[in-house]
């Protein structure tokens, strides 16, 4: 489904030519661009007026679907605004038909035309209606074709363009059947991927979409997850008020780089521009930053926490979609802590809240929370872990290591209850039985999730640095600092301790080849 999404018929909206064939008033559409991709959507009508006239009004009329068609890609969950959109997007098109009616060499026509289809596709899409989206998308190209072929210096509509030539290759079988049957021909991959570069470069408006676009390309078909978070990062850096960005970026880290902490900034931080009204529909991201951050706190192995982010989302009332998902995952995260009865009730509750059309299977997914009962003795190990954590936060020492000590009793095989087991001795000034701890940690297989191992690498490479084993320790310390996925902080601790490491190395050794010298001269 997300293949076809962005799929061959999904293409970017297209506004702009290249410096050589300028729109009409170029730089009052691109301020006007702009304000849509940075989500500040109440600008956007008075912004409009001013720009139509001197701008022609068909060009105005396809900016104002596109700012309906990204407030709808914010929340596509809701379709309060789909018959305002349907209706907005046919008038764009009878009015952009009509333009390439009166002026047929006019290549800015025809490149608006396209425009004015593009987010109906888009939204076609949205809704499964495929094959609707299939025969509009046929308009599309024709008419950025047709607009090449009047102006081939119009680089934007080369994204467009490259749109189609990259998913006719590589879309899935179904989507190759609908171009078949619309007798649209077949596509070019890197031709397409090139197109599309060529127009994010030397386009005059069509950055933001381009990027957003490309980031897609590049998680799903080009495998490069590192260049796609450049591009969000981008995005987010120049439009901070569209909460999508910011969203995209923790769903990123989380999805193609395990990078929970990452994740959790993320949420953390759109979850701090909700509150402070600093972003579209606050309500709405906010809601999103919770759900967010609490399905990362539970992937940290911090439930508790997470329960806490998705009581308060209860707590705003939030529509029926994301009220089930909480549900959902509440039912997991008590499940963990092996609280059956919080959990079941929670399922049940998730099934009576989830949407007819339930997209993400929350009805089909609590259902079989219901039937799967947690393993009871791994489900108590787990929450003594925690409660044994929590008080060594707390400074309770005794308890913490009571707690702890119960938990790697249960569960031997549980690399965080051990790791937790491991800093409450030392925290104990039990440094040998900790040391002989985190060695196991550290050794374990499967790996433990980075998570720990990176704080478990930095609490063993201190231990050993007090033990005067520097080699050892600097190689623990390496080994935190390249982690992927650890908290941030050991990640820091592990880079200062190399620095200064690194610094003393520096110094000794100056002052040893000092010695050698003054006393190879002595007589």
């Amino acid at each position: 489904m997300r293949a076809w999404a962005a799929g061959a018929f999904a293409v970017a909206i297209l506004f702009a030519a290249s410096a050589g064939a300028a729109l009409t008033e170029g730089g009052r559409l691109r301020a006007v661009y702009d304000t849509i991709l940075d989500a500040q959507f109440d600008r956007v009508d008075a912004q409009l007026k001013q720009t139509c006239p001197p701008a022609p009004g068909e060009a105005c009329q396809t900016l104002g679907v596109v700012a309906l068609w990204w407030q709808i890609l914010i929340n596509p969950e809701s379709r309060l605004l789909d018959r305002r959109f349907a209706d907005a997007a046919a008038a764009a098109i009878l009015a952009n038909t009509g333009w390439t009616s009166r002026e047929p060499q006019r290549a800015e026509a025809w490149f608006y035309l396209a425009g004015s289809y593009a987010p109906l596709v888009q939204w076609h899409v949205l809704r499964r209606e495929r094959l609707t989206a299939a025969r509009e998308g046929s308009q599309i190209k024709t008419a950025l074709e047709r607009a090449l072929q009047l102006d081939p210096a119009l680089n934007d509509a080369y994204f467009g363009i490259g749109l189609y030539h990259y998913y006719a290759d590589v879309a899935p079988a179904a989507a190759k059947f609908l171009r078949w049957l619309l007798l649209l021909p077949g596509g070019d991959r890197v031709k397409g991927l090139q197109e599309m570069l060529q127009a994010r470069e030397r386009g005059e408006l069509l950055r933001g979409e381009a990027d957003y676009q490309l980031h897609l390309v590049y998680l799903w078909y080009e495998q490069k997850p590192r260049q796609a978070l450049d591009l969000l990062e981008i995005l987010e850096a120049r439009y901070p008020s569209n909460p999508l960005f910011l969203q995209r970026i923790a769903e990123v880290e989380s999805e193609y780089f395990q990078d929970h902490p990452a994740s959790a900034a993320g949420w953390q931080t759109l979850l701090d521009r909700a509150r402070g009204s600093r972003v579209w529909d606050a309500p709405l991201a906010e809601v999103r930053a919770r759900l967010g951050l609490a399905s990362e706190l539970d992937a940290m192995y911090e439930s508790d926490r997470a329960i806490e982010e998705l009581k308060r989302v209860v707590e705003l009332k939030p529509i029926a979609p994301f009220a089930a998902r909480t549900q959902l995952q509440l039912g997991t995260a008590y499940d963990r802590l092996g609280q059956r009865d919080l959990a079941a009730a929670a399922y049940v509750t998730a099934v009576a809240l989830a949407s007819d059309d339930d997209p993400l299977r929350i009805r089909e997914r609590a259902r079989s929370g219901l039937r799967q009962r947690p393993d009871v003795r791994v489900a108590e190990a787990y929450r003594l872990s925690l409660d044994g954590w929590r008080a060594l936060e707390r400074g309770a020492h005794e308890d913490a290591r009571r707690l702890l000590t119960r938990a790697v009793m249960l569960a031997p095989e549980d690399s965080v209850a051990r790791y937790r087991y491991a800093r409450a001795l030392e925290a104990d000034g039990d440094r040998a039985n900790a040391r002989a701890q985190l060695e196991k940690v550290i050794a374990a297989r499967p790996i433990p999730p980075a998570v720990v191992l990176a704080d478990a690498y930095v609490a063993y490479a201190q231990l050993l640095e007090r033990a005067g084993e520097r080699a050892r320790a600097i190689t623990m310390y390496r080994e935190a600092a390249r982690l992927v996925g650890g908290v941030p902080r050991a990640r820091d601790q592990a880079k200062r301790a190399l620095e200064r490491l690194s610094t003393s190395s520096t110094f000794f050794d100056f002052f040893f080849r000092l010695c050698l010298t003054s006393c190879a001269s002595r007589p």
